[in-house]
């Protein structure tokens, strides 16, 4: 998979796992902020449903808040982080 396609599918997921419908995939920018007022506005539940989501969909398990922190920022940081877990196997 294609680092383009990988945002997409991250994009259409959150949106699924979250039942966001403020948002539609093609809304949600690589760089927006999925935490806060200026981005999707996510809050702390969703964050346990990202780290689910990334767990079923790509066998990715955070056990570690302070790491979970930094990878959830954004769709960008979620696929680079995706990324260097697939390298790593």
């Amino acid at each position: 998979m294609s680092t383009t396609d990988l945002h997409e599918t991250l994009k259409k997921q959150i949106v699924q796992y979250l039942n966001i419908l403020d948002f539609t995939p093609e809304q949600i920018t690589n760089d927006m902020p999925l935490f806060g007022p200026k981005g999707l506005g996510l809050d702390s539940i969703d964050s346990l449903e990202l780290a689910v989501m990334l767990e079923r969909e790509y066998n990715i398990k955070l056990t570690n808040p302070t790491e979970a922190r930094k990878i959830l920022v954004n769709v960008d940081s979620i696929a680079q982080y995706i990324e260097d877990c697939r390298l790593k196997d």
